[in-house]
């Protein structure tokens, strides 16, 4: 998962223009009759000033429902972090957002053993969306440069799948399965420790 939440930049009416905004987990609920609007509110790095990110507008309060309701009421953590972390929302309503490549990885072993691996088979399960590239996380997680992954792409040693061609270059996404052939490698148990964490 990642571990800094995107910034989106915006221009501070106090301070000046193109300022880095950080989320304060606080959502903002205003009730309008049977109209509800809920932002997240965000601070501006430098002074402070606020900036609302839109979750609800002029939505029908039964249309939300009653758990998640009062998770915004009571400025859920996990809700909050949920929604700081959603990159296409914030690049909708903010244009520009700043990002950060630091991400948290759990590595579980499903099945095998290092000792006699010839081959690996990754799942990316991710708890949020994130636009850090297959590629640069793979090349981090397996100790090899991102050249080498693309050499064992053209060598059809490296299969991604549902994506196929060009995957490498895109952002990781839950659901991708990732297959490499070692078996000719002279550092597949190096490169297999490191992904066995």
């Amino acid at each position: 998962m990642p571990g800094t939440a995107p910034r989106p930049l915006i221009n501070c009416n106090r301070c000046g223009p193109a300022k880095a905004y950080r989320s304060s987990d606080k959502f903002r609920v205003n009730a309008n009759g049977k109209r509800i609007d809920v932002w997240l509110i965000y601070r501006c790095v430098d002074c402070d000033n606020s900036w609302n990110f839109g979750i609800f507008e002029r939505c029908n309060r039964r249309d939300i429902e009653p758990a998640l309701l009062r998770a915004l009421e009571s400025n859920d953590p996990a809700l909050a972090r949920r929604h700081a972390f959603d990159i296409v929302a914030l690049r909708n309503q903010a244009g520009r957002v700043e990002e950060f490549p630091d991400v948290a990885v759990d590595k579980q072993v499903l099945a095998g053993t290092r000792d006699s691996a010839a081959a690996l088979e990754l799942r990316l399960g991710l708890d949020m969306p994130t636009s850090l590239r297959l590629d640069r996380l793979l090349a981090n997680e397996l100790g090899i440069s991102r050249s080498r992954l693309q050499a064992l792409e053209e060598r059809r040693l490296l299969v991604v799948d549902p994506d196929g061609t060009k995957a490498l270059r895109k952002a990781a996404r839950t659901g991708t399965t990732v297959r490499v052939d070692l078996a000719n490698e002279p550092d597949r148990q190096a490169i297999i420790r490191a992904a066995g964490g």
